[in-house]
């Protein structure tokens, strides 16, 4: 065996947890992301997606998708930067940039890609990324490839960040970036004071809209338009991949900024646009979200009447305050035997175990879509109950 294989075989997590019966992940599912999707056979309640809008299997969609392809083909064979451009791309930005409220939008592969290229590029060697210690794998792998100077600031605490600001040279370039919806745990960046704290230090801001936009806001704008910040925050982050219920991501700032990213970004420059599917089905879904605002009333109905629930039974779900509800477990392999027995009871969760959080912080995160019912909801609270009091996690 060489070398890289002996390395690599050592590492057996993933075989333990499947000899075990318990192994969670890679479960194919066999039908739409609807709230009840089949697995192996079997319908299973689905409470693992970021689909917030319940948009992903709409017919519409579907519809404005075929048509797209039928147009264009099924991809466009090179980047934005060279042939990859499509009038229908150019149509996306612009409906995002009216929606959003930015003059210029930029629409990258992947939010991962828009994370990686944006924070990697946009500072220089003699400046500074600030990141809150909980901000997604791709803005941290984006502050990874930079040359700046990467100063972390304890989650949401404003007295660190500004303990950070203060250690910046006061004429170099300083970009705050955090995630607007902390995605495991579910709760809300303090956007306010992050936009005081910025103007002081006279620091930029970028916010990561990903599981904002579809939850929060007028139209599900996002959370900084819930805070009204819009127009302080300099790049608004988000991807198709969640609410818009396609895939891709977008950068939302001014024109001298998307001027210099189409120019030095690599993951823009370099990867293939997205799909002509992809591009019509998030137009649409921008479409049905600013159409529809029943569909975001009901998810947050539905959000508070989850949240109440878990309270009342005695769950630790942090402070979540959003369809992101985490479950802490604090166990890395009770967390998968619960993952089973809930999925053997019919509900569809998601593991977050270590390495993804410190073995401590393990949790389930528990998802809402706009699409899922009370009753539905009620079945998980009261199976979810049970489970949780055979392995006495709660009274």
């Amino acid at each position: 065996m060489k070398l890289l294989q002996a390395k690599l075989a050592q590492y057996t997590a993933p075989q333990e947890a499947k000899a075990a019966g318990v192994y969670p992940y890679f479960r194919a599912i066999e039908s739409e992301q609807e709230p009840e999707v089949i697995i192996n056979g079997k319908k299973v309640l689905m409470f693992g997606s970021n689909c917030y809008s319940g948009l992903v299997a709409d017919p519409r969609i579907k519809e404005a998708a075929i048509e797209a392809t039928k147009k264009y083909g099924t991809g466009c064979a090179g980047s934005p930067f060279l042939n990859g451009t499509l009038d229908i791309h150019k149509e996306l930005e612009q409906a995002i940039a009216k929606y959003i409220g930015k003059e210029d939008v930029m629409i990258y592969s992947t939010g991962f890609e828009v994370n990686l290229g944006v924070v990697s590029c946009l500072t220089g060697r003699e400046d500074y990324i600030l990141w809150d210690e909980q901000d997604h794998a791709s803005i941290i792998e984006g502050r990874r490839l930079s040359f700046s100077t990467c100063l972390k600031y304890k989650h949401n605490d404003m007295e660190s960040l500004e303990k950070q600001l203060q250690k910046c040279a006061p004429d170099k370039v300083k970009l705050i970036v955090t995630d607007g919806v902390f995605s495991m745990e579910g709760d809300v960046a303090n956007l306010p004071e992050i936009v005081r704290l910025a103007k002081k230090y006279n620091a930029s801001v970028m916010v990561d809209e990903a599981h904002g936009i579809g939850v929060f806001g007028k139209g599900g704008r996002g959370t900084c338009d819930h805070f009204g910040v819009t127009k302080d925050v300099d790049l608004v982050m988000g991807t198709f991949s969640k609410s818009f219920a396609s895939l891709g991501g977008f950068i939302a700032t001014d024109k001298e900024i998307t001027n210099y990213l189409r120019h030095h970004s690599r993951s823009y420059i370099f990867t293939a646009s997205i799909t002509p599917a992809s591009t019509a089905a998030a137009l649409k879904a921008l479409e049905i979200m600013q159409a529809e605002p029943e569909r975001q009333e009901h998810l947050w109905e539905i959000t508070n009447f989850a949240l109440e629930g878990f309270r009342n039974m005695g769950c630790e779900i942090g402070n979540t305050s959003t369809p992101i509800i985490p479950l802490f477990i604090r166990d890395d392999f009770k967390t998968y035997h619960v993952v089973r027995d809930l999925f053997d009871a019919g509900l569809f969760v998601n593991p977050v175990v270590s390495p993804a959080v410190a073995p401590q912080d393990t949790l389930i995160r528990f998802s809402l879509m706009a699409t899922h019912t009370k009753e539905q909801v009620e079945y998980a609270l009261e199976t979810i109950q049970k489970v949780f009091r055979k392995y006495q996690l709660i009274p």
